[in-house]
């Protein structure tokens, strides 16, 4: 049986954020800081670096000092790269004794100065995306248990922080639950997951059944999302997952001020109610009693009466809880998924 990416990696971190100045993909790095702060050391950031994820600036001998076992790389930018100035720092890290952790698009083991490095300190290099081999083509089979996806408009949106806000809500409201990671982030978090985006696309689905398998009719998997099915350039790995897990309900994960896809401008964000109606018309095809359960938005940059009536309009106009999942918690989307699945 195919077995999960599984991650052991030595906290404290160092988190290295470089020269970003758009917070979009520094995603891998907030989603640290904000979910396991307790496992951060600091942030590496270079000159003219626009982000700043609260917490103590750091070199690579500074870190070294306060006990940092790792590097973890903090960026998923477009292309899933690194400017070549980075690998100094990266170089530098790895000679010292510190693990690199990556979870981009490419093997660190394949930067010979790097490798080296590494191979004189001891130091372990660790490519948390990089999935299991002889993943199946999905069955389509339907399984025991209950599903859960994130879907979004767009990505880079919350659909992991959702997940897991949603998964500790459900927890705390009784329910048997476990947050299944599809992303980089997600599974440093978790320990295991399955980097879906990184699998050959053929066995997307299968590698989503996976993730999910057979369980109590009772049990939850609240699944990690990936892109969006309205992306032009990952459309393909949310279709994919939305097929391969079979959801019972689908959380929409929305931002109340974004307008455009990021870093493709020059397409509109859809509406949420096209949203919606896209993924039941697709999901219904592996699982006809698919749902909506509630949408949640990243509403931080609104005012709270602005945030708060916002909220309210939505869910009139499609019938679902509506929430800020850091603001408000997830509380009225697990009532509204146990009055809904216990009729």
């Amino acid at each position: 049986m195919t077995k999960l990416t599984t991650v052991q990696l030595k906290a404290p971190y160092l988190i290295l954020i470089g020269d970003l100045t758009d917070p979009t993909y520094a995603k891998t790095g907030f989603g640290i800081v904000d979910w396991r702060p307790d496992l951060v050391a600091g942030q590496l950031r270079f000159a003219g670096c626009g982000i700043d994820m609260g917490v103590p600036d750091m070199s690579v001998a500074e870190a070294l000092k306060a006990g940092a076992k790792s590097l973890l790389i903090g960026v998923a930018p477009i292309g899933g790269v690194v400017p070549e100035s980075w690998w100094a720092s990266i170089e530098e890290a790895a000679g010292a004794g510190m693990d690199i952790i990556c979870g981009l698009h490419f093997k660190l083991a394949d930067f010979p100065a790097v490798a080296a490095a590494a191979k004189a300190s001891g130091a372990c290099l660790i490519d948390v995306r990089t999935p299991p081999a002889d993943l199946p083509v999905g069955t389509g089979i339907k399984r025991s248990g209950k599903r859960v996806l994130m879907v979004g408009t767009d990505c880079a949106i919350g659909k992991k922080y959702s997940a897991l806000a949603l998964d500790n809500a459900m927890r705390e409201a009784g329910m048997n639950s476990t947050f299944r990671a599809t992303g980089q982030t997600g599974i440093m978090l978790a320990g295991e997951g399955i980097p879906i985006d990184a699998v050959v696309a053929d066995f997307i689905s299968g590698a989503a059944e996976m993730i999910s398998p057979d369980n109590d009719e009772d049990h939850w998997d609240v699944i990690e999302g990936q892109g969006s099915l309205f992306h032009p350039g990952y459309s393909g790995v949310s279709l994919g997952l939305l097929h391969g897990s079979q959801p019972d309900a689908i959380v929409l994960c929305h931002d109340a001020t974004r307008l455009s896809i990021a870093g493709w401008e020059h397409y509109l964000l859809p509406s949420v109610a096209e949203c919606i109606e896209l993924h039941i018309q697709t999901g219904q095809r592996v699982n006809p009693a698919i749902r909506c359960v509630g949408i949640s938005v990243n509403t931080s940059a609104l005012q709270e009466q602005d945030r708060r009536q916002y909220l309210d309009d939505l869910s009139e106009q499609t019938g679902v809880p509506c929430v800020d999942p850091m603001i408000d918690g997830c509380a009225a989307i697990v009532e509204y998924i146990q009055s809904t699945f216990s009729e």
